[in-house]
């Protein structure tokens, strides 16, 4: 059994080093520019989550394609047009001794409706969303430009000076996509089977890596499970965690759920992951999944998010060994010092709290909304604002985005 602390550093199989196992994990900032170029509102909320002591801060989305995003005001790195803005970014967020990772993706059937563009998908199969439409059903010849694409973006943020990129696997997002018997009905090379619905994660990771070179760092963020009836299943996760461990990856983040069946949102935060009570326990929803995975690949790094709140919790799961780093989210959107203060052993736990109306059908899209805004605050130089209203918050989402990209907002 291990006897690793939080504050203690993490050596990964690139030969790169977390300086401690917290981790502020990926959340839509949604603070580009109108053009998806990086702005100075976010060197701001990256110095400023740098400063603070995580080992590592994971980046909300960035977008391999402008035709293709899934936030509005999403980043987009397609080539080195916006190196200099890239670079600012990187040295912000790297100032205060953090590892800065991008959290590369395409959102595949989850994109915005964007002028003389379609949304894609390893085949035409729609999501259970409002205001969702079918997809077309990607040609071999363009999933491979689309592997390119990550191949691109990731080498151009290596450049720009960040340490490292996580792809993102989980969410229903692009990857997520052809993993899932539900989304992925293809009968070709790539899909069919468990083993051929892999192939494109598989591929994506080998292009990365061949792009940035063995030093730096290439993590990926993966569901357990889609917890959806005929979906991509637990036992399937592990075998594709297993293959991802001989490609390459240097850090597993364990997550869960899609938008149709949204398990990464609700608890004190929006996750409605079931749990098994063992779980519920030690705070993280996906910890049971994580032990799985480390008996059959044990020299995999993991990384755990959703439901941390206590340091007793944190320092429990890595001390356990069930993980050796945990991701903490939205409560580091209203308190961005937290990290600093749960290392030196000044705070006990931290809470997002959750805001809402009352509506179900409502509540989960307002908090995240919610949110979002506070990190939007910190961009323009503010504090966090938790005296905000749920109808304000509302209002303003509607203003700003609509019902049908409401449902479709998340990070990481």
């Amino acid at each position: 059994m291990t006897t690793a602390t939080l504050a203690e550093a993490l050596p990964l199989p690139c030969g790169a080093v977390l300086p401690n196992r917290i981790a502020k994990a990926a959340m839509s900032e949604q603070l580009g520019d109108r053009s998806n170029r990086p702005t100075q509102q976010l060197d701001r909320l990256y110095e400023r989550w740098g400063r603070d002591g995580a080992g590592l801060v994971i980046t909300g989305n960035v977008m391999i394609d402008r035709r293709h995003v899934g936030e509005p005001r999403n980043v987009v790195v397609e080539d080195a047009r916006d190196l200099p803005a890239l670079r600012r970014w990187a040295d912000a967020g790297r100032a205060g001794g953090s590892a800065l990772w991008v959290q590369v993706n395409h959102p595949g059937r989850q994109a915005l409706r964007i002028a003389g563009a379609h949304p894609v998908g390893p085949s035409a199969v729609a999501p259970k969303l409002p205001g969702a439409v079918t997809p077309r059903a990607l040609t071999p010849h363009e999933i491979e430009q689309i592997v390119a694409r990550f191949a691109t973006t990731a080498a151009v943020v290596r450049d720009a000076g960040f340490d490292g990129v996580q792809l993102h696997g989980a969410h229903g997002y692009l990857i997520s996509q052809f993993l899932s018997p539900r989304a992925n009905v293809r009968e070709d090379e790539w899909g069919g089977d468990a083993e051929r619905r892999r192939r494109f994660a598989l591929e994506v990771v080998g292009a990365v890596r061949a792009a940035v070179g063995d030093d730096f760092a290439v993590g990926i963020k993966l569901n357990s499970a889609d917890f959806q009836r005929g979906g991509f299943s637990e036992d399937e996760s592990v075998e594709v965690v297993a293959a991802l461990a001989e490609a390459g990856v240097d850090l597993v983040e364990i997550s869960g759920g899609t938008y149709e069946s949204p398990a990464m949102m609700g608890g004190s935060d929006g996750d409605s992951a079931p749990q098994r009570a063992s779980t519920a326990a030690r705070e993280a929803y996906f910890l049971d999944y994580a032990e799985r995975v480390r008996e059959r690949v044990p020299g995999l790094p993991l990384m755990v998010t959703g439901g941390f709140r206590s340091l007793e919790g944190m320092a429990a799961a890595i001390g356990s060994g069930a993980c050796d780093v945990v991701g903490i989210g939205r409560p580091l959107a209203l308190h961005p010092d937290a990290v600093g203060e749960l290392l030196a052993g000044t705070r006990a736990r931290v809470d997002a709290g959750k805001r809402g109306l009352g509506v179900r059908r409502l509540d989960s899209a307002i908090d995240l909304f919610w949110h979002t805004r506070q990190l939007q605050r910190i961009g323009r130089g503010r504090e966090p604002w938790a005296g905000e209203h749920a109808l304000q918050t509302f209002a303003a989402f509607l203003l700003t985005n609509g019902w049908g990209a409401a449902r479709r907002r998340r990070g990481g």
